[in-house]
């Protein structure tokens, strides 16, 4: 089963994305905040990382980094709104809406079973 890394600095938000991506099938660790996210990503091996739309730029930079150095997985950026900054590293970057987050982890998860 696929495991995903679900981090936000907001609890009901966090809450929330685990409800649907456990509903979904998936393996999900939520973390609330800064220190628990490198935490989990160093001692979990993880096939994805989602970084939440509450999270700051200058934190998601720092995150995106910190877990590149631990993990390949690819990550997911939620952001705000269309024109928001997008964060170097992170290998998506969409809003938070809970179908297209699906669909894009459906999919991720999906081909990363399938590569060889």
């Amino acid at each position: 089963m696929p495991r995903i890394l679900s981090v936000s600095y907001d609890e009901l938000l966090l809450r929330t994305r685990h409800m649907l991506l456990q509903h979904s099938g998936y393996d999900t660790v939520s973390s609330l905040g800064f220190t628990q996210s490198l935490e989990h990503c160093k001692n979990g091996n993880f096939d994805l990382f989602i970084l939440g739309h509450s999270i700051p730029y200058s934190d998601k930079r720092q995150l995106v980094e910190e877990f590149r150095d631990v993990c390949p997985a690819p990550i997911i950026s939620l952001r705000r709104n269309p024109g928001e900054q997008i964060v170097d590293g992170a290998d998506y970057h969409i809003e938070p809406d809970p179908e297209p987050l699906l669909d894009l982890v459906n999919r991720i998860l999906a081909q990363k079973s399938t590569a060889p």
